[in-house]
C-alpha cells in the first residue's frame, strides 16, 4: 500500500516568504516542489514615493519603482549611520542620479537598525531592483503603520494619477 506524507514548512527572509511542500512516499524516492507564496505582511507607500515593508517593530525603506524611472540612472546613495534616530517625514537618505539628487523621505520612526552598504558601490540597485535588493535601510523601534500610506493598488492609481 501506497501511503504519501505532507510536511509544510515555512520560512523567512526580511521581505520574501517561501514555501515547500516535500511529498514523500514510502515506496518511493521523496520530492521537492518550491513556489513563491503570497506575501503576508503587505508593503505600503507614501505619496512622495518611498516604500516600507513593516514588520512588527521593524521596517525597512527605500523607493519605489516609479521613483527610479523618475530619477533616472542613480549614480550614488547617502545612507545615515546605524543608530541614527528618525521621526516620520523626516529626510534619510540623498539619491543622486544623472539628472538631479533627491532626499529619501521616512514615512515611519524609528531608529536605524542596518544601512544597505552593497549601494557604495552598487548604486544602480536603486533603479534595478527598487523594492528588493535596493532596499535603503532597515529601522527598528517602529509603532505601526501610519495613516496616509497607500497599499500596492492605491500606489498604482496614484502613480498612473500623476503621470498624466
Amino acid at each position: 500500500r501506497l501511503r504519501q506524507f505532507y510536511f509544510f514548512s515555512i520560512s523567512s527572509s526580511f521581505s520574501n516568504m517561501f514555501s515547500r511542500v516535500v511529498q514523500c512516499s514510502l515506496r518511493s524516492q521523496a520530492r521537492m516542489i518550491s513556489f513563491t507564496a503570497t506575501r503576508l505582511a503587505p508593503v505600503y507607500y507614501a505619496k512622495s514615493h518611498e516604500w516600507v515593508d513593516i514588520e512588527g517593530d521593524k521596517a525597512t525603506l527605500g523607493i519605489s519603482d516609479f521613483a527610479q524611472k523618475e530619477l533616472g540612472d542613480v549614480v550614488y546613495v547617502d545612507l545615515p549611520e546605524v543608530g541614527t534616530q528618525f521621526t516620520a517625514g523626516s529626510a534619510f537618505a540623498a539619491v543622486e542620479s544623472v539628472k538631479a539628487t533627491d532626499e529619501i523621505y521616512t514615512p515611519v520612526a524609528g531608529t536605524v537598525e542596518e544601512v544597505n552598504t552593497t549601494l557604495g558601490d552598487e548604486p544602480e540597485l536603486v533603479n534595478k531592483e527598487p523594492e528588493s535588493g535596493g532596499w535603503m535601510i532597515k529601522l527598528s523601534g517602529v509603532s505601526g503603520v501610519p495613516e496616509g500610506l497607500m497599499d500596492k493598488d492605491a500606489y498604482a492609481k496614484f502613480c498612473e494619477e500623476e503621470a498624466h
